[in-house]
Parts: structure tokens; C-alpha cells; sequence
């Protein structure tokens, strides 16, 4: 398990982590996430050993992190941390090498991952003269090429179109699926809803909440939303149901309902509704990753001031 405790790092009067705990088991796929200057980086770069904590502690399986175990780790960095007039192949060998893999396997490692990535055909092009797509690729593949023992990805995702996004997925799945934790940040919230097992969201360099994406997602009490007519005349109050939100949408009525306990029969609500006329939609609804996020740091937020 990958431990974060309780870190603390400031610039100056800035402080970027304050107290940030968390962990990432083997084999989780974790979305770490946050508006901009939560401190996502900072404590990426600190895993890394790129920065030091003021204080705190990051373990591996219970040991204090140090340079060798370090080196068994892929990272990508948020800025694209290639030589933009190498190419691609010479570039990925000579960083595996860099990780301690002999010649033959650097080889066979740049084969496998450019092949995987679909860049193979671009092993011999500078990094320069790529799209940022494929920079991005790359970047992933050097992070890959020394068959890592955790993965530390920031912003993986920025700048890919929909099957490059789909095509590092299920690499990051299949090294989830090895046991390797995986943990990335990204402000693409409907794709770590997605993907991801775990999510912690960050706020002011503190973790606000974290866990599985289907916990952080159930609510207090019961929500549903009923699509009827936008003629219906039915009233949901006799059962001690609250409309939170009414929308009209041409012709239509969608409802947003909240049930006064989580042992409410919902079938209550469908009677009622039929009894007016049609239903179109009725369903229990749960609040989606983007929503907590915008909870979550907005109330964060306000308690800070």
C-alpha cells in the first residue's frame, strides 16, 4: 500500500499541503482530484521525491520511501517531460535504461508500449513533430517502459481525443489488474467516475473526503427523479416526499423527489404518478462525481474564510 500522512508543504506565506492523508492499495485505479492549486502536483511530486515535505511521510508497504524503490516507479508529469529532439524510440530505450533494464529489454519494452500505444509508426519521428496526442502517448509510455511498480500520472488525459482516451484506460485497467496501484489526477470528473475504483477530493491541500465512487455517491435519504406530463397534476406531499426541483421540458415534467427515509417505498411514488397519467421516466437518482466536487471544495471554501 501507498501511504500518504499527513504531509505539509508551504511556499513562503503559501501553504500548499496542509495535513494531506491518504492511501492507494495495490491494484486500486485512484482519481485524485481538485480545482486548480489544491495541491494535486505538489503531493505528486513529493511521492516522486522531486520535492520534500516540510514534514510528514510517504511509505511503501509500510517503509519510508527512499531513491531505489523510487526508481520503480513511472511518473508523468502534468508539463510533458521529454526531449523534444530525440526521437521517440531512442528516447524511450535510453529512459529505460535510466530505470536499469539492459539494452535487449529496453528494446523490447520500447517495441511493446509504442506498439500498444499505437505510435509504433512514429518511432522514428523528434518528439517535436508530434500532435500533442501523441506527445501525450509517449509520455505514458515512458512512464510504462520499465514495467513500474506504481504508477503517479498527472493530468494523463489532457489533450486526448475520445479513442486515445479509451486506449489509455485499458492500459491503466491492465495494470490494475497486475496489482500496480495506479493513482492520477484529472479534471475530467465524468471519466474518473468512469474509470477509477477510489476517488479523494482535494481542497486547500487538505483530503475533504475520499473513498469508493459508489459510498461518496449515496445520499442522506432517497432522490429519484419521475419524468410525467407536463399536464400531471400529482402531488407527492401525503407521502412526505419533498420536490427539490421542478423543470419543465416541453411537454414533459421532470421531478426531482426526496424521500423523507431510506426504507421508503418508492412504488409509492410510481402509484401516485400513474394515477395522473403516464410516466415516462422514474428512477432513483444518485448525485454524480461532478456535483460532490462542486459540494465538497465550495463548502471547503467557505469554511475557510
Amino acid at each position: 500500500m501507498l501511504s500518504i500522512e499527513d504531509l505539509y508543504k508551504s511556499y513562503g506565506s503559501v501553504t500548499a499541503l496542509d495535513g494531506l492523508s491518504f492511501h492507494v492499495n495495490p491494484g486500486d485505479l485512484f482519481g485524485f482530484v481538485g480545482s486548480n492549486g489544491a495541491g494535486k502536483t505538489t503531493a505528486m511530486r513529493i511521492i516522486l521525491g522531486v520535492l520534500a515535505a516540510d514534514s510528514g511521510h510517504v511509505t511503501w508497504q509500510g517503509r519510508q520511501l527512499d531513491y531505489a524503490t523510487r526508481r520503480e516507479f513511472g511518473y508523468m508529469p502534468e508539463e510533458r517531460g521529454l526531449y523534444p529532439r530525440m526521437k521517440v524510440g531512442e528516447q524511450l530505450i535510453y529512459l529505460a535504461r535510466l530505470h536499469g533494464l539492459t539494452a535487449e529489454r529496453a528494446v523490447s519494452a520500447m517495441e511493446h508500449w509504442t506498439e500498444r500505444l499505437d505510435i509504433a509508426h512514429r518511432r522514428n519521428d523528434l518528439v517535436q513533430t508530434l500532435s500533442l496526442g501523441n506527445q501525450q502517448r509517449v509520455q505514458l509510455a515512458a512512464a510504462l517502459v520499465a514495467d513500474p511498480m506504481i504508477l503517479v500520472l498527472d493530468e494523463p488525459f489532457s489533450g486526448l481525443d475520445p479513442v486515445a482516451v479509451d486506449v489509455m484506460s485499458e492500459v491503466l485497467r491492465e495494470k490494475t489488474r497486475d496489482g500496480v496501484p495506479v493513482i492520477f489526477s484529472s479534471h475530467q470528473l465524468s471519466l474518473v467516475e468512469s474509470l477509477c475504483d477510489r476517488v479523494g477530493i482535494i481542497a486547500e491541500g487538505t483530503m475533504v473526503t475520499e473513498g469508493e465512487i459508489d459510498e461518496l455517491r449515496q445520499t442522506d435519504t432517497p432522490e429519484y427523479e419521475i419524468l410525467t406530463d407536463a399536464s400531471s397534476t400529482a402531488s407527492f406531499d401525503h407521502l412526505g416526499v419533498r420536490t427539490a426541483v421542478e423543470e419543465k421540458r416541453r411537454d414533459r415534467m421532470l421531478r426531482r423527489l426526496v424521500a423523507p427515509r431510506e426504507d421508503f417505498d418508492e412504488q409509492q411514488i410510481l402509484t401516485t404518478a400513474l394515477a395522473h397519467g403516464p410516466v415516462y421516466e422514474f428512477y432513483r437518482r444518485r448525485p454524480h462525481l461532478e456535483e460532490l466536487f462542486r459540494d465538497v471544495v465550495t463548502t471547503t471554501s467557505k469554511e475557510s474564510r
